[in-house]
């Protein structure tokens, strides 16, 4: 056998059912953590490929090029001072022997040892050749590696058959293949000693499959054992099956995001999928669809099918088995009996829930813990309708409509069908709302109270929905916020970030609606609505810089979602100064065009350089008096400044921040003769006093639509 002969490697671990929600996740975990460590070990060939396969009983990885042995290679270890390691005579000092028994070096003596010097002293260096690693160790270490780093959500111990020895792994395992080529690798985990069988499909395949090759796992797997063993190929065999049977049935699966997640799960539930369809009493379909369609989901795993010219629900659904028989009929009748129930108890609680008005439900949310250190879901509502009105005022909107939606918003929360089914809060208190004979307005704000943004421009029929949407993310940020509970890191568990981020786009598009003009901000404030907001907190005492930092943590997320789009510095520039929320993205573009103009860099630099010089002095004069001007480059520059301010100030008020940057860039070479020619720190205090004030006036021009100075390179 040739050193450099390469031969495939299967590596297979055969478990009890994995989590199916994580079981992808394992898979690709197992086959980079194998492929990583033998590849650090140098024991893939040129060009070697992986290929991970998962099912709920197995983990697996098929590396197609993998040598037996890694390639010799010269190494030189630094061992110490050769004062340190040889006597007067040149004999091996206890240190040096200890030193090399440590590197497994005790066979060298000191002739073998090489000689380099630092510039300072010698040192001495063990040189030569190392064998490559076997196989076998490097597997062993790669296997115990993949193991100990899978992302396991939960960690069972379990008794082996021996009774005695106890392991950890996410499921039980009973079987461990390693082959490489035709040849067993003699590696072991979990109790398990590595040879060539595996198992099929529990009732399908065969239960004793023995693996002539490694390279012939996949169709073994296949033909004999009836298990499909990669991940994505079962998948795309799924959705192709779905496909045909919702065309076939003259139906869709929908374009609902669920659907992809449904189908991953559903994945990692079966070996050899097939579908069926099934169907259910169309009666049910009185009740709201998002409950037919979760329990569905949820509880049963189905595709429930869609009508495609109206994209209502159907009362027929695809169920994915894990048994491929040639007359079905048992297994559909037999999840249509199960679902029977499911779809039963959602109609019943619907219909009960019916029979208390949503309004009368309010009193109940007392009961409900929304924090301990912040009251009742009864108090938080209060809190969100005191804030609700103050928007509506701000805002134009009908006060009576906003609050009700506010008094109502959390009503569904003690209903049978969120109790339930938590995730249909708000989806269910609308379309008890309706049932109610609530208004349009406030039926269309409890539906939408839990998007995660407002991707819309606020109109008429949609502003009490804007308005509740912002009053709970202002009452949860500032309350959250101000109980200690910041985000840190990766953890955020009451979504903070999701409600700034939710924030900025309501203050987006209630500007796009013209609830809020560019530039002016009278209307509405960040400021104001976080000091509202901390006001309604009042019994709770919760930290009064709350509102503030609260502020900055908006601007923060703003910042992070603008520079996946935009130059970094131009954001830094914008958001700088803390402009209204609303005005950013008009900013930004001008900002953006400014940055492409050829006067951009050099007035940046100036704005730079004279925030830097009014940071250092406070001799600034009041007003600028051209009576002390002493240089024509100053009476220049006083006058561009006389003659772009108004220009570029009405620009700004209109809005056309464009516009006013455009005018302000017709400074620029009186701002560069200034420098070029004017010492700012003159030595008579009154003229240095004038021309500090001067450059405080263009200052203060320059940085209306962003700090300039942030452009600087």
């Amino acid at each position: 056998m040739s050193q450099a002969e390469t031969r495939p490697l299967l590596v297979e671990l055969l478990t009890e059912e994995l989590p199916p929600k994580a079981l992808q996740k394992l898979g690709l975990a197992f086959a980079e953590g194998i492929r990583g460590v033998l590849e650090k070990k140098r024991l893939l060939g040129t060009g070697c490929r992986a290929v991970d396969f998962a099912t709920p009983r197995r983990l697996a990885v098929l590396l197609d090029a993998v040598l037996a042995q890694a390639p010799e290679e010269r190494y030189s270890e630094k061992l110490m001072p050769a004062k340190v390691g040889l006597s007067e005579n040149g004999a091996a000092t206890p240190a040096l022997v200890k030193k090399l028994a440590s590197k497994g070096l005790q066979h060298l003596q000191p002739s073998d040892l090489a000689r380099e010097s630092d510039g300072k002293q010698d040192y001495l260096y063990a040189q030569g050749v190392a064998a490559g690693a076997l196989l076998a160790d490097g597997l062993q270490e790669a296997l115990d590696t993949a193991i100990a780093n899978l992302p396991i959500p939960k960690v069972m111990r379990y008794q082996l058959a021996d009774g005695v020895t106890s392991v950890k792994f996410v499921r039980p395992a009973h079987g461990l293949v390693a082959l490489w080529g035709s040849d067993v690798v003699p590696v072991r985990a979990l109790g398990l000693q590595a040879g060539r069988r595996t198992a099929g499909h529990r009732f399908m395949g065969s239960q004793d499959i023995d693996i002539a090759s490694a390279s012939a796992y996949e169709a073994l797997l296949q033909d004999e054992g009836m298990v499909v063993p990669a991940f994505l190929r079962r998948r795309d065999d799924i959705q192709a099956q779905l496909d045909q049977h919702a065309s076939r049935l003259n139906a869709t699966l929908g374009d609902d995001p669920e659907v992809a997640a449904l189908l991953d799960e559903v994945t990692a539930l079966v070996e050899h999928p097939t579908v069926y369809a099934g169907q259910f009493d169309p009666r049910f379909l009185e009740v709201p669809p998002e409950c037919l369609i979760l329990t569905m989901r949820l509880n049963q795993k189905y595709f429930p099918l869609f009508d495609p010219a109206t994209g209502r629900l159907t009362h027929r659904f695809l169920i994915v088995s894990n048994m491929r028989v040639d007359d079905p009929v048992n297994i559909v009748q037999g999840n249509e009996r199960v679902v029977r129930p499911r779809l039963a108890d959602a109609q019943f609680f619907f219909e009960t829930d019916r029979k208390q008005p949503l309004a009368e439900r309010v009193a109940a949310l007392a009961d409900s813990v929304y924090h301990n250190k912040l009251g009742s879901q009864l108090q938080r509502s209060e809190r969100v309708r005191k804030i609700a009105l103050y928007l509506a005022g701000r805002l134009g909107a009908d006060a009576a409509l906003a609050d009700r939606a506010a008094l109502l918003a959390k009503a569904d929360l003690v209903t049978n069908m969120v109790a339930e089914f938590p995730e249909l809060q708000g989806i269910m208190g609308a379309y008890y709302a309706q049932a109610d004979g609530e208004h349009a307005d406030v039926v269309a704000a409890l539906r939408g109270q839990y998007r995660i943004r407002l991707d819309q421009a606020v109109d008429a029929a949609s502003l009490v929905g804007a308005i509740l949407f912002i009053a709970e993310r202002a009452e949860a940020l500032v309350g959250i916020w101000g109980i200690g509970l910041v985000p840190t890191g990766e953890r955020d568990p009451y979504g903070l970030r999701r409600a700034a981020l939710g924030l900025i786009s309501a203050f987006e598009q209630l500007s796009a609606g013209g609830y809020l003009s560019v530039p002016d901000d009278s209307r509405l404030t960040i400021d104001g609505l976080l000091d509202i907001a901390a006001g309604t907190f009042s019994q709770f005492g919760i930290d009064a810089q709350a509102p503030q930092a609260v502020k900055g943590f908006i601007y923060e997320r703003y910042r992070n979602q603008l520079n996946t789009d935009h130059d970094k510095n131009v954001v830094e520039a914008v958001l700088a100064p803390e402009p209204p929320l609303h005005e950013v993205r008009a900013r930004i573009e001008a900002c953006s065009s400014f940055a492409r103009r050829p006067e951009a860099e050099s007035l940046a630099a100036a704005n730079k350089r004279i925030g830097n010089i009014l940071k250092k002095s406070d001799e600034a004069s009041a007003e600028v008096d051209p009576a002390k001007f002493t240089e024509d480059a100053e009476r220049d520059l006083a006058q561009a400044i006389a003659q772009i301010q108004p220009a570029a100030q009405a620009q700004f008020r209109q809005g056309d921040f464009t516009g006013s940057l455009a005018t302000l860039a017709q400074a620029r070479s009186a701002v560069d003769s200034f420098f070029n020619d004017v010492m700012v720190m003159a030595d008579d205090p009154a003229v240095r006093a004038n021309r500090l004030a001067l450059l405080q006036e263009l200052h203060a021009t320059m940085n209306q639509v962003a700090d300039l100075s942030r452009l600087a390179s």
